[in-house]
């Protein structure tokens, strides 16, 4: 199988996952692409980021279809998305690969685990 069949099909998965939860593909993709694919954590992480556009676009337009934004919420966390994007995307060029993967698991553990308490 090709390597772009393989990153196609990885990439469905993940945008039925994406749109099915609410989540950012990034908690699927950035451990698929790292561990399967062997790509590294930065080149991953900023994939993930421009792959959230297009998944966004999408999974947005439909959530909207049915009146399931509120588009007030969402302006006021883009705005503020955007800026702390910028930031973190410089911060994430000085941070040693392993690091990276330490904080990824860990936010994913946090977040999860909070998910399941409340």
């Amino acid at each position: 199988m090709s390597e772009q069949l393989k990153f196609s099909g990885a990439g469905f998965v993940v945008g039925i996952l994406s749109g099915l939860l609410g989540v950012g593909g990034g908690i699927f993709l950035v451990p698929i692409m790292v561990t399967y694919f062997s790509i590294t954590q930065h080149i991953a992480q900023a994939t993930s980021m421009a792959v959230i556009i297009p998944t966004a676009l999408v999974s947005s337009a439909v959530y909207g279809f049915h009146g399931n934004i509120d588009v007030g919420l969402a302006v006021n966390l883009a705005i503020g998305s955007m800026c702390g994007a910028s930031i973190g995307a410089r911060i994430m060029k000085r941070i040693p690969a392993i690091r990276l993967k330490q904080l990824f698991g860990l936010l994913l553990i946090l977040v999860g685990l909070r998910m399941v308490v409340s």
